[in-house]
């Protein structure tokens, strides 16, 4: 049966990854047009200014960067999110399950999308959202995608025990008030973890020359605020298409199975 999960997660990854470029492609990429017009334009009032001109080639163009290779990162996000989610499924329904017969797959693989988009999503873009193009030094691209890994495998790690620790509570002190000491728990690790590791804002100020006279404006608000806007909703819909889905395709395989059980007693009768 797992084999099974996991080939639903698969469908279910493809899918969603479909769905969040076709979106992404309507409502991200002219952001980050936007952020890319204003990186040159910056660049180009820096070179003026100090004299200096760098040329730079791109080893692939925009057409290709915001179609092929953002379809391909995007489903293959997605397809690896699919592949975690059923192992994680997996897992949890061993043990719901086993405890609970009377569970319906469904609703375990609907909690498990919400706590999933939390901890894979939600927390690190509460604490580091993304940023487009021209956004960040580039001196601390390790540095920024460090902490946000660590965050995200902190998160992660975190909403597994917490998991782990509702489902302990559940017969000792009731599901809700166990649900919410997990919960609580969990948040107090975030916090602290959140509070120890560094902190970034880096978006570009105005260029000003000498005199303090602005020649090129600094990076606009609302391009950062679309784009984040943008990202949030694209990671939505990709969870949400891939918690439905594997929902319909786990009602599906329940079915057969029920099919299964009613032909083999009616050939046992006869």
């Amino acid at each position: 049966m797992a084999g099974k999960f996991v080939g639903a997660g698969l469908i279910s990854g493809l899918i969603a990854g479909i769905v969040a470029f076709i979106f992404a492609r309507i409502f991200i990429e002219p952001q980050v047009a936007k952020a890319i017009d204003y990186e040159e334009g910056r660049s180009h009032a820096e070179e003026m200014l100090s004299g200096e001109h760098g040329h730079e080639h791109e080893v692939f163009t925009r057409a290709v960067q915001e179609n092929i290779g953002a379809g391909i990162g995007t489903v293959g996000f997605a397809l690896a999110m699919g592949a975690f989610f059923a192992v994680a499924f997996t897992i949890l329904w061993a043990y719901v399950g086993r405890r609970y017969p009377a569970a319906d797959p469904r609703w375990v693989s609907a909690a498990l999308t919400v706590i999933g988009f939390v901890a894979v999503v939600g927390v690190p873009f509460f604490v580091y959202p993304p940023n487009p193009p021209a956004v960040g030094n580039d001196d601390t691209i390790g540095s920024r995608s460090g902490s946000y890994l660590t965050l995200t495998l902190i998160s992660v790690a975190a909403v597994i025990l917490a998991t782990i620790a509702a489902l302990w509570l559940r017969p000792r002190i009731g599901g809700l008030l166990g649900a919410v000491t997990a919960t609580i728990g969990y948040l107090v690790v975030i916090t602290i973890s959140a509070a120890l590791l560094p902190k970034f804002d880096e978006i570009p100020t105005p260029v000003t020359n000498d005199a303090g006279q602005i020649i090129y404006p600094g990076f606009p608000g609302d391009v950062i605020g679309l784009f984040r806007t943008y990202t949030i909703a694209n990671q939505v819909i990709l969870w949400t298409v891939l918690g439905v889905v594997f929902a319909l395709v786990l009602g599906w395989l329940s079915r057969r199975s029920d099919d299964r059980v009613e032909v083999a007693a009616e050939s046992a009768s006869v």
